[in-house]
């Protein structure tokens, strides 16, 4: 029996636990370590990858999944007459979503048909949030064109934002320049990141321990609560226990406001920009 299939890619940071519950399929993009390279999630983990740092010396870098990744994960999903609605890393971020489309031209117009892209202009949990709302989409009976009409309109209403605790990723992956990566290590500077438009801009900088940028994160929070879709919530980090306990206690008091609040920890690929101790909350506004 044909079923409509919820797609996206490794940098969505779901956990484990919330793909296999939502039945979710999810296509490794890849990082790099010189010539070698590793699928996220799947031959590399978070703390392999930030051991394999420390160890060498050698920052990681990351690519895109190819056409031929997607026409083989494609080809699979559409087996016995599936639609497929797939939403990964925003198109401005990465070339994954560019190298979807391109696998469609190796699939005939009958199995085009039953693919359906969007783009989330988002990364990580912002994603995830996407990815969940799809499968709340399919559970109240939505065909696979409604689902991925719904996941448009939403897109524009994603908030993510994250507090980056060290430059040292941001400056090796080439997202900010060497001087920058000085002058904000010199004088202690965490960056309050959001994403807009599908392109990452530096929203508000704090000078001092981490916790004042969170503090300017959940700000934010708690302007915009009154207006949030209370679906869903996530905080999501890379290796940042300390960071997630503060921002959970912070939130412990809205907590019933929200359906489901989960805390999920980021892949290679995100942190592999992000660093370690970033944290992020991830929200949708109605």
């Amino acid at each position: 029996m044909s079923k409509i299939i919820i797609a996206s890619d490794s940098t969505c940071d779901l956990s484990p636990e919330l793909i296999k519950k939502h039945d979710i399929k999810i296509v490794p993009l890849y990082v790099n370590f010189g010539t070698t390279s590793y699928k996220d999630r799947v031959e590399m983990n978070v703390d392999d990858m930030y051991a394999k740092v420390k160890a060498e010396g050698v920052y990681p870098k990351t690519s895109a999944c190819t056409p031929i990744d997607f026409l083989y994960f494609f080809k699979e999903l559409l087996a016995g007459g599936n639609e497929v609605v797939y939403t990964g890393i925003g198109s401005t971020l990465s070339t994954t979503f560019q190298s979807a489309h391109i696998a469609l031209e190796d699939l005939t117009e009958e199995e085009q048909s039953r693919i359906h892209l969007v783009d989330s202009k988002n990364l990580s949990t912002g994603i995830g949030l996407l990815v969940l709302k799809a499968c709340t989409f399919r559970e109240e009976g939505d065909s696979a064109k409604e689902i991925a009409e719904k996941l448009e309109a939403i897109v524009p209403k994603v908030r993510s934002q994250f507090v980056v605790e060290t430059l040292e990723y941001l400056h090796k992956g080439g997202r900010c320049s060497g001087m920058t990566r000085f002058i904000g290590t010199a004088l202690r500077m965490k960056l309050l990141i959001k994403v807009t438009d599908g392109k990452l801009d530096v929203d508000k900088k704090a000078i001092g321990p981490t916790k004042k940028a969170i503090n300017l994160m959940l700000d934010d929070f708690y302007a915009l609560l009154p207006d949030l879709d209370k679906e869903f919530l996530f905080v999501t980090h890379s290796n940042a226990d300390k960071n997630y306990e503060y921002v959970d206690s912070k939130i412990a008091a809205v907590k019933d406001s929200f359906d489901n609040i989960y805390e999920t920890k980021a892949g290679c690929v995100i942190s592999s920009h992000c660093g370690e101790g970033c944290i992020g909350i991830l929200y949708i506004e109605k």
